[in-house]
Parts: structure tokens; sequence; C-alpha cells
């Protein structure tokens, strides 16, 4: 088989539904189709937190499709990309707000494929249509309210003109018997669209709603009637993208609405932790209702040489005379990297010898917990100094110490166990944090600039000093929750405003204390 042929045999498009705007609501299998592309086209409405699923080097095409505001890649130019890139044998992701085939002109390129004899997949996203109702508490249907559902395009084809195919005479003449309408980009033509429907016979007292930007931050909901709707989303400035609800079941929101009340509804959070780390933290915040911006300013990389960890590894054993007393961790991430150069000597945990282990916080002891190693000294407050009283004067005197940890860090600790009776103290670098390459710093910019976050979450000062050193200083004052009070400090000398500190430093007492910062003090419970 020929090169081009092998090239023509692996190309493939993927037809990718992104869903409605939160970062988690697309699909398993849409998100695995992400992780493998080569090339990825995507509209205005998919949230950019999914583009960092696709691979470093994949080529991201922005196409635009802000219904009718600013630049997009005509459809047959479009096509036309689909085509050539999957014939040079490349995985190509088409990525599309909602589903592909729920007016998103999926179908139009499912042809364009077909036509042109390109292997495609279409991988179904949750719809707005759906989601919109759903995260203002409005089910579509109801035993008692609506047996049906029609979903309708606001925005037809305007060359058809009279000619135009929405039945609206027959939808308002099932409504009326129970019956719920979603109108999809409607916003520009909201009030004739309203209209229409009351002439067609709908009373005008019929519970109506929009939904702009569902299931993001920014979502924002008006409940109304059929007759008022247009002017109280005029009011509420609700402008595209929205989903428009007119049906009785449309009157349910009053007492099933649910999203407003999560403690971080309408919050945008900034996680600043490196991508191995931030997961946890951000699908915890997630789940109480913010929408949380992964702009990682922190890498972790190999450190520029292991010898100093090479020589202290040789030196772990039971019978050596030198061996080490004491091994202290001083973050999970340590932990790891120790463990991997151990692994990659050819060693195991078995060859610890005598040493006995401690842990810098709960997590760090969790991590030597994975490995089946028992911290013997964690103290009660996760700060590297604390760790004198937590092994106790007594077993520091005549001692020996290996720290396994950043390549640069705080000498505070290898300084006071030397102070306190240290035999030995010796530093090893098993990792290194850099800034990250490929960081989003526009798209951060925008979003200081337009004043959208709420909080910039920082857990060390490295991702404070490397925050400000991608972004700059900034210019207005932006609210930060710092996980401690070094960080703090870094925070504030950074121009921070620093309003969340938790009294235990861990991510999950610094999570429940921001969920307690946004949540008024007289909230119903």
């Amino acid at each position: 088989m020929s090169s081009s042929a092998k090239h023509r045999n692996r190309g493939k498009v993927f037809l990718v539904g992104a869903g409605p705007g939160a970062f988690d609501l697309i699909t398993i299998r849409g998100a695995d189709a992400l992780s493998r592309a080569d090339v990825v086209i995507y509209d205005h409405l998919v949230s950019p937190e999914l583009i960092r699923l696709a691979p470093p080097k994949a080529e991201l095409i922005y196409a635009g499709k802000q219904g009718g505001a600013g630049k997009s890649i005509e459809q047959s130019e479009l096509n036309a990309m689909l085509i050539e890139r999957a014939r040079k044998g490349r995985v190509v992701i088409r990525l599309k707000g909602g589903d592909p085939f729920i007016f998103g002109r999926g179908g139009e390129e499912a042809e364009a494929l077909a036509r042109a004899n390109v292997r495609f997949e279409v991988i179904p996203g949750v719809t707005s249509a759906i989601a919109g109702p759903a995260f203002a508490g409005i089910p579509l249907t109801h035993r008692e309210h609506g047996s049906f559902v029609a979903f309708v395009t606001g925005h037809e084809d305007e060359s058809k003109g009279a000619h135009a195919t929405v039945p609206w005479d027959e939808l308002v003449a099932a409504a009326r018997s129970g019956g719920t309408i979603v109108i999809l980009m409607a916003t520009a033509r909201m009030r004739a669209t309203l209209d229409r429907i009351r002439a067609a016979g709908l009373a005008a007292e019929t519970p109506a709603a929009a939904v702009q930007w569902a299931t993001t931050a920014a979502q924002k909901t008006v409940s109304a009637t059929l007759a008022t709707l247009a002017d109280e989303s005029a009011r509420a400035g609700i402008g595209a993208p929205a989903v428009i609800v007119v049906g009785q079941c449309a009157g349910l929101r009053a007492h099933l609405k649910w999203v407003e009340r999560a403690p971080l509804f309408g919050r945008t959070v900034v996680v600043t932790r490196s991508r191995e780390t931030a997961s946890q933290f951000a699908t915890a915040l997630r789940r109480m209702g913010a929408e949380v911006v992964e702009f990682p300013t922190i890498e972790t990389v190999a450190p520029r040489s292991y010898a100093a960890l090479d020589r202290a590894i040789a030196r772990l054993s039971s019978s050596a005379r030198d061996s080490f007393d004491w091994i202290i961790f001083t973050s999970a991430m340590g932990v790891e990297s120790f463990v991997e150069r151990l692994k990659s000597r050819g060693r195991d945990i078995r060859e610890l010898g005598r040493a006995s282990i401690a842990a810098i916080g709960p997590a760090t002891a969790a991590r030597l917990a994975d490995y089946a190693l028992r911290a013997a000294a964690v103290p009660d407050e996760y700060r590297a100094e604390q760790i004198i009283p937590a092994i106790g004067i007594k077993r520091i005197r005549g001692k020996r110490f290996l720290i396994p940890r950043a390549e640069v860090a705080r000498e505070a600790l290898p300084e006071i166990l030397r102070q306190k009776g240290a035999k030995e103290v010796e530093v090893a670098a098993a990792y290194r944090t850099v800034k990250p390459k490929g960081a989003q710093i526009e798209r951060m910019r925008e979003l200081i600039a337009s004043e959208s976050i709420d909080l910039v979450t920082f857990t060390s000062s490295s991702t404070v000093t490397n925050f400000c050193d991608l972004i700059g200083a900034p210019a207005s004052l932006l609210k930060a929750a710092a996980i401690g009070p070094i960080t703090a400090s870094t925070a504030t000398e950074h121009g921070f405003e620093v309003v969340v500190r938790p009294d235990k430093y861990t991510i999950a007492a610094l999570t429940e204390a921001i969920a307690e910062y946004f949540t008024p003090r007289n909230a119903e419970t």
C-alpha cells in the first residue's frame, strides 16, 4: 500500500458536540476523540477549557460562528478544510457547541464528507435546548403540564421568505393542549417570534422563560409570560446565546430552580496549580457551581541534575554506615518524583532501610500511603518549620536527614534542622518547577480586563510569581485565595487582595473556605 493510501485510510473527521458551555458536559467519547486530535476546528461557543484536552501539538483553528457577529469561516471553506486535512491522514475534530445535528450545520458537514468519500464519525453532545432549561429548573416534559416538546429555530434561513417551514399554527394548537416549545437562536427576533406564537392562539398568560449562557458562570434566567417575556428580557439585558421556553412547564421554575442555590453559582475561579495536580481541585469547585478557568502557572519537570539525589539513593541501606536516619518529604510531588527515580535506578522502597519518614501535610502523607509508606511524623500545622516539634529535638540531634524536594525551595527547613543539632542535612533535587509553555495568556488578560474573574487561587508562592511573570502585575486589584500564610504574603506583595486563607493549609480546606467566602451570612440553609 502506498504512503498516500495509508494516510487516506488513517484520516478521519469527528463531528463532536462540545455541550452547552460547561467544560464538564462534554461526553466521555467526545473528550477521548479530542485527546487524539491532530487538528481541532472549534466554534465560538465552545468552552476554552475543552481546547486544553487536545494534544499540545494539535493544530487549532477558530471557526467563529458567533451568530452573525465577528469573523467566521464560510461554511463552504470550512467543509473544504475538513476534507483537505482528513485526506492528509490527519485526525480532525470538528468541535461544535451543543450537539452537531441540532441547528448546528453538522448535517451539512456530514453530507460534504460523505460526498468526498472521507471517513467521519458523529459524537452527539448535550444540546443547550435541553441543558438550558434543565439548569434553569425547567423540566421540558411533565405528566401534568407537558406531554411533548418541540425544538424550533428562531433564525430560519431568510432566503425562504414566505416559505418558512416552522409550522407555528400547528405547534401552538398542540401546545394549547399541553406541550413545551423550545426556541433556539431567537434573541434577535424574540419579540416577533413571541408575537407570532400569540397570534397563532396561545394565551398571553402562558408561562415563558429565557435562559442566557446556560451552564456557565454567566447564566442568567428571566421568568415571565408569553406577553411580557420580550420586555422583561430587554430589561435584564438578555442576549445571545439564549434559549426560550414557552409552555406550562416553564412555570415550574419558581420552585424547581436549583443551580442558583449552589454556593459558587455565577462565580469564575482561576486555578493556577500545575496540570498534574489541578484536576481534583477544579472538580471540587465545579461541583459547587463555579466556572473554573484552569491556568497552570507551574509545570513539573526533571531537575537539571539527578547527581545529588542519586548519591543519596546509593546511601539508602540499613547496613551503610552513613545511611540516613530520616527522609523528609515536603510535597506529594516530592514523593512521586523520588519513587520514580528509585524505580529508574533499579531500586525499590524496601531499600529505605532504617530511615524514618516525615511528611509535611496530609496530602504528602497520603501519597506516601499510596506506596505503602507510613509517615512517622506529620506536623499539626502544615509548614516546614513545624516538622521540628513533630519529630522531636531528641530524634534530631546527631541524625542524618535527606530532603528530596524541588530544585528551588525555601531554605528554612534545612537551616532549622542544622540549628537543632542534625549531624547532616542532605538536600537533593527530585524535580523542578518551571513556567509552562503554551499558556493561554491572551485569554487570561481578556478575562481580567473584562472583570470576569471573581477569584484567583494560589497554592504556592511560585504560582503567584509565575502568574505575574506571565500576565504582568494586576492592573486592578484582583481578589485571591491563598493556601497558607507564606503564599498569602507573596500574593499581597504582588498586588492581590487576599480574601480567602484557610486555617488548615490543604486543598480541601481551601475549597471549603472559598465556598464560605461566597456564601452570604444570612443564606438559607
